[in-house]
């Protein structure tokens, strides 16, 4: 189907009004007011655009500002913005498959981390045997932080069964859970062969377009000495200065979420068929034929078929925005 206007909470299709529970605007933000005024002054700031490389002799002190405020929020060292989330995962995987003996990845890890030449990390519900092999000493591990159809964040404990002696690059993509979810990684992987990169798109949860890679300042240092990032032109330094000034509205609005998914906790009782976790603002499922129950109930959810699978992706998405009334309709269809 085809709109003519951003779907919010509501979407019109031929004049028809729905409910729309689909899309990955989970704080609510491209439609927030109050945002939009801090995006319209930051436009008038910096332009609509900005078409120049990082290196230039021309720097602007918004990226400084914008990263070091990136890097807090991430908990980490470092952190690089770039044009998009995709784009960031690709910087990655190119600097790794240069520089490390051998790529793995865990299951249904985004289409920016893969490589051709990257290995299922587990075979057979255990770790790859080509993680023993002697000539290898230094790897890189690709994984989403919350992969497709899981809604908690992915286990990676089996990683400090591998030897430590070699040396592991881990590259998380929060792209869904930015924002969102409060990730632990470093308080259970901490060893010194471990190294943590997280890459995520800001197009979602944040309302920006945008990517960013955070890690260790000598690892950012030398992603940001890529030709693949010094030829690229940096992310709109207006949507940066956005992300800067708009904190306590992504706090207002985590709440809003947050009050949300309890509401839906508490109310939501039949769901043997649903995979939900009420930290979480997405709700999957298997049955394809509800999504045209939904629509003929005058509600749109998600479904597609997802990179090149044969299977749909059938899920339902909750944002900062939907009511109260919302939830209870929504609740009465699926139950």
């Amino acid at each position: 189907m085809v709109v003519e206007e951003f779907p919010d909470r509501k979407i019109l299709v031929d004049g028809v009004e729905y409910l729309y529970f689909g899309g990955t605007n989970f704080l609510g933000m491209a439609t927030n007011a109050e945002f939009q005024n801090i995006l319209f002054e930051s436009i008038k700031k910096w332009g609509t655009a900005y078409g120049s490389s990082r290196n230039s002799n021309v720097k602007l002190s918004i990226y400084k500002t914008a990263e070091k405020l990136l890097a807090k929020n991430i908990n980490s060292e470092a952190a690089l913005t770039v044009s998009s989330g995709m784009l960031a995962g690709k910087l990655i995987v190119e600097y790794l498959s240069k520089t490390t003996d051998a790529m793995f990845h865990f299951p249904d890890a985004h289409a920016a981390l893969m490589n051709p030449a990257s290995f299922p990390i587990i075979l057979n519900g255990e770790l790859n045997s080509k993680l023993f092999d002697k000539n290898i000493s230094t790897i890189a591990v690709l994984t989403d932080a919350v992969p497709s159809q899981y809604v908690e964040p992915i286990d990676l404990k089996i990683l400090l069964t591998i030897p430590k002696e070699i040396q592991i690059n881990l590259v998380i993509d929060e792209s869904n859970s930015y924002g969102i979810l409060e990730n632990n990684w470093q308080n259970y992987l901490k060893s010194e062969n471990i190294n943590i990169c997280k890459v995520a798109s800001l197009g979602k949860a944040m309302g920006i377009s945008g990517g960013v890679i955070a890690g260790s300042s000598t690892f950012i240092s030398k992603i940001r000495n890529q030709d693949g990032c010094i030829g690229a032109a940096g992310m709109n330094p207006a949507f940066l200065e956005t992300y800067v000034n708009a904190q306590e509205i992504y706090d207002v609005q985590k709440q809003k979420l947050q009050q949300n998914l309890t509401y839906l906790d508490r109310n939501f009782t039949n769901r043997k068929k649903f995979t939900f976790h009420p930290s979480y603002p997405i709700i999957y499922f298997d049955d394809e034929f509800l999504s045209e129950k939904l629509l003929k109930n005058k509600i749109i959810t998600t479904s597609f078929n997802y990179t090149n699978t044969l299977r749909k992706l059938n899920r339902i998405v909750i944002t900062s925005n939907h009511t109260q009334d919302d939830l209870k309709h929504l609740i009465s269809q699926l139950s």
